[in-house]
C-alpha cells in the first residue's frame, strides 16, 4: 500500500483571517477541512495510508481525527446513562498517523522527521497541505516507477508567482522560486518520491524546495509528470474564496470521489 505524506504544520501567514485559530490544512471549504479534500483525492486512487507533519496548532488535526465520526454522522448523547450512539458511520478507509515535526521546522525538515514511516517503503507521495487538484495519483505513481529515478514533480501550469520548472524531455534541468511574471509550468507540491531521497535533507532547518531538490536536479533524479488538469493553491482569502464558490456551484473540479 502506497503512503502519502501530508505537509500541515506551516503558519499560513498570507491567510492569516483563518489560521489565527486553526492550522492552513484546517480551514474548511464546503464544511470540511482542506486536509480532508486532499485526502479524498488521494483515497480515489487508493492512497489510503497518510503520515500528516504536524506542527503550528498540531492538536487541531489530532482533535479532528480523534473525533473523526463526530464530525462525519449524527449522534446521540444519552446524558442520564453517560452513553453515546453514533447513527449512519461514514467511515473512510484511510489510516492516519499523526506526527509532530515541530513549529518551526521548514518543509524538507518535516520530511525528515517522518522518515522511520516512509524509509522502508519502495516509493511514497508527498505534497502540501494547501492545494487540490485532480491529479491523476494513479498516474503519476506509474510514470514513476516506469523512470527509475529519484524523485517525481507534478508540472502544472497555474499564475506566475511560484516556483518555475526548466524541462527537458521530462527531465528537471532548473527550479526558480516565485519567479517575477509567468514562469510557465511550475511546481504543482505533488511529488512521488523514493525513500533515498531523505538522505539529502540535511536537518530541521532544511526547505525541501531548496538544497534537496536543486540536488536532485543537479544528479538528474527529478523527472517531471505534467498535470494538465485542475490545481489551486489556498494560500490567500481570495483563494479561499474562489473554492467555496466552486465547491457551493457543485462544479468542484478536484471533487473526484
Amino acid at each position: 500500500m502506497v503512503k502519502a505524506v501530508i505537509l500541515a504544520g506551516g503558519l499560513g501567514t498570507r491567510i492569516s483571517e483563518e489560521t489565527m485559530s486553526r492550522p492552513k490544512p484546517m480551514v474548511t471549504i464546503g464544511g470540511k477541512p482542506l486536509l480532508w479534500h486532499i485526502m479524498k483525492g488521494y483515497s480515489t486512487h487508493g492512497v489510503h495510508d497518510f503520515v500528516i507533519c504536524c506542527g503550528y496548532m498540531g492538536y487541531v488535526i489530532k482533535e479532528y481525527f480523534a473525533n473523526y465520526f463526530l464530525h462525519s454522522s449524527d449522534v446521540t448523547f444519552d446524558i442520564a446513562h453517560n452513553r453515546m450512539e453514533i447513527h449512519e458511520r461514514h467511515a473512510e478507509p484511510w489510516r492516519v498517523t499523526l506526527v509532530d515535526t515541530g513549529e518551526e521546522t521548514l518543509t524538507g525538515g518535516r520530511l525528515r522527521r517522518v522518515r522511520r514511516y516512509v524509509e522502508d517503503e519502495e516509493l511514497f507521495c508527498f505534497t502540501y497541505g494547501d492545494g487540490v487538484s485532480d491529479i491523476d495519483v494513479g498516474a503519476q505513481l506509474a510514470f514513476h516507477r516506469a523512470h527509475r529515478r529519484l524523485a517525481t514533480i507534478a508540472a502544472v501550469a497555474p499564475p506566475g508567482r511560484f516556483g518555475a520548472l526548466n524541462i527537458t524531455e521530462k527531465a528537471v534541468t532548473a527550479f526558480v522560486e516565485k519567479p517575477v511574471g509567468d514562469g510557465g509550468l511550475i511546481n504543482g507540491g505533488f511529488f512521488v518520491l523514493s525513500p533515498q531521497v531523505l538522505d539529502l535533507i540535511e536537518g530541521d532547518g532544511s526547505a525541501w524546495e531548496d538544497r534537496p531538490v536543486q540536488r536532485l536536479i543537479a544528479q538528474g533524479q527529478l523527472m517531471a509528470w505534467q498535470h494538465t488538469g485542475f490545481w489551486r493553491p489556498m494560500d490567500t482569502l481570495r483563494d479561499k474564496i474562489t473554492l467555496e464558490d466552486l465547491w457551493s456551484s457543485g462544479q468542484a473540479p478536484w471533487k473526484t470521489w
